[in-house]
């Protein structure tokens, strides 16, 4: 009878261990097989503008893919095409123009409603209110109507909107000059509040900023704005005017000198600045920055103005595990602009980083690190181990091979 129950025990603990074994699917984690040529799953792919499902070749980083990728300019930084240039409007839905509205001639500034102008009639001080020591040039100015208009001493309503100091200085002096002998007046704006752009997003000091007598560009507008925070996306700077949405990339101004981006701003622009959380990239696996309390968690790595390369990416996730990480399956998982691509990147060899470094890589990439085989092998020997451990214990006679000594 106690033989009949020893019995029943080993059994039930030896279907333990086979459950344990098959939990673990034989390779725990997640992994792809050593000599792959396609996705294991299908993705949609645009093809002759129709989305279909299919599985994608994994693509080896070699000298030949580099030179290919090198050849297209877009694949630079500062590519008028660059996918990090679209790839704002891609996530977010936005129809941006890509490009600058039609240049405009810097012209002198007209007048508008609220404005307030300073008129002064030499040799008659009758017809101008003085500025002193108690009033400012602002109050004691005219302030334009929200007709447009201003009424001045014999010389009745005067149109100021739309015109230029100058304009309205010769209307007055002819009007005047039927009462006035040798009339001699000048027309300033003391106040400008009739033209206004907004600068919003990531600059340091968000806000209106007023138009005034020297035009307004969309760098001065920044600059007054104490410039752009660390967070901003210098590529994707919005700017709206009227039922338009302009693309500008800032950061072909800054450093490829297209001067073509500093647009004239006007009247009701609103220029946005938008973050960029859109630009990372994402590293999975094995890598040394995964260790300890941070097991299986990946590294999020900002990418610097929207550029990084794969040998830059590693290292800002900690490099490979030298313990756990099959340096010969480095994988670059590519979705952006729904162009989904594969890379496979063997870098069993260190020199193979020399690739790595020219490869660039896009933002929303995914980079995955596999593990080596060996480890996974240990990690079931590992899950196990303690299970014949206890059979051991409870029975002492129960030996398994080859964990039993």
């Amino acid at each position: 009878m106690l033989n009949i129950k020893s019995l029943q025990i080993k059994i039930l603990f030896i279907l333990i261990i086979g459950s344990q074994i098959a939990a673990c699917t034989i390779i725990p984690g997640q992994h792809i097989r050593q000599f792959s040529t396609q996705s294991s799953v299908e993705l949609p792919v645009t093809e002759d503008n129709e989305t279909i499902l299919n599985k994608l070749d994994i693509q080896t980083i070699n000298a030949q893919l580099i030179v290919d990728l090198e050849k297209d300019i877009n694949n630079r930084s500062l590519g008028p095409d660059n996918v990090a240039n679209h790839y704002f409007d891609y996530r977010i839905g936005s129809k941006t123009i890509k490009g600058t509205p039609d240049e405009e001639d810097h012209s002198q500034y007209r007048v508008g409603p609220r404005d307030i102008l300073n008129i002064t009639v030499w040799g008659h001080p009758e017809l101008t209110i003085p500025a002193g020591q108690f009033r400012s040039a602002e109050t004691a100015g005219n302030v334009v109507g929200e007709d447009g208009t201003i009424f001045y001493p014999f010389a009745g309503v005067v149109q100021a909107a739309g015109r230029t100091v100058e304009e309205i200085r010769e209307e007055l002096t002819r009007k005047l000059s039927r009462f006035i002998e040798n009339v001699q007046l000048d027309v300033r704006v003391a106040g400008y509040r009739s033209q206004r752009v907004y600068v919003v997003g990531e600059v340091s000091r968000p806000g209106i900023q007023l138009v005034k007598d020297i035009p307004l560009t969309v760098l001065e507008a920044i600059n007054n704005a104490e410039g752009v925070t660390s967070e901003a996306d210098l590529r994707n700077i919005t700017l709206t005017r009227d039922d338009k949405a302009y693309s500008i990339n800032l950061l072909s101004l800054y450093e490829g000198g297209d001067v073509a981006q500093n647009v004239l701003l006007k009247h009701a622009d609103v220029l946005n600045v938008p973050d960029n959380q859109f630009n990372k990239v994402f590293v999975f696996g094995e890598t040394t920055l995964g260790r300890g309390f941070n097991v299986g968690r990946p590294r999020t790595v900002m990418m610097n103005k929207a550029r990084i390369t794969l040998t830059e990416a590693l290292s800002e996730a900690g490099s490979l595990d030298q313990e756990t990480s099959d340096a010969a399956r480095i994988f670059v998982f590519r979705t952006g602009l729904g162009k989904p691509e594969i890379f496979h990147l063997n870098a069993k060899s260190p020199d193979a980083f020399l690739l790595a470094e020219r490869f660039p890589l896009q933002p929303r990439d995914v980079v995955f690190v596999d593990r080596a085989e060996g480890i996974r092998w240990n990690q079931i020997i590992n899950q196990i181990a303690p299970t014949v451990q206890l059979l051991n214990i409870f029975d002492g006679s129960l030996r398994v091979q080859p964990l039993a000594r």
